[in-house]
């Protein structure tokens, strides 16, 4: 058996060359973090970009001219629904909760009828969506996008409510055919 100092020195060697393997590592790994965050930051701004075009088209169907005076050959009609648009638009006077998808316009369906404040937990049920913890969160997440959109307010963390009542919000499920959607989602 060698020395407890030698023993000890072969051990720092040893810890010491993970040390700096793992470091080499984490240089590796936040360099791929830089470059898929400078790629991610692309996609959101060229979604959002494409969201503004949309989101000038008037009432008509009729699209913004494009660059070259020309106008595209197959205008986007209102409706249909674009793949890779923002889904829900920023508030502005006059925009109904009708522009929203179906689980959006539950919530703030549920919202406009409650009393108070609510957390995701409380509305999840509502929404006809069994109350785990996934399903939460993804709530969260919705309930934040409306936040962020000014179609919802969060005075206190994790509480909302509908930013502007009475503006155009209505039980727009209501008028399916088939009853509100809450009881068509399973």
């Amino acid at each position: 058996m060698g020395s407890p100092i030698g023993e000890l020195e072969a051990r720092a060697a040893v810890a010491r060359a993970r040390v700096e393997a793992l470091e080499a590592e984490l240089a590796r790994l936040t360099a791929r973090l830089e470059d898929e965050r400078e790629a991610w930051s692309r996609l959101r701004i060229a979604r959002e970009t494409v969201a503004e075009v949309i989101m000038d088209l008037d009432g008509s169907g009729a699209t913004a001219p494009v660059a070259g005076g020309t106008e595209p050959e197959n205008p986007v009609h209102p409706g249909v629904r674009v793949v890779g648009a923002i889904t829900v638009p920023h508030w502005r006077q006059g925009l109904s909760a009708a522009v929203l998808p179906d689980v959006y316009r539950d919530i703030i369906e549920v919202l406009t009828d409650a009393a108070k404040p609510m957390q995701a937990q409380q509305i999840v049920p509502r929404i006809g969506l069994p109350a785990v913890t996934g399903r939460i969160e993804g709530t969260r997440g919705k309930l934040k996008r409306l936040a962020e959109r000014g179609r919802l307010t969060e005075d206190e963390p994790g509480r909302f409510t509908v930013a502007h009542p009475g503006d155009g919000v209505e039980p727009v499920n209501s008028r399916n055919d088939e009853g509100s959607s809450l009881w068509l989602r399973r």
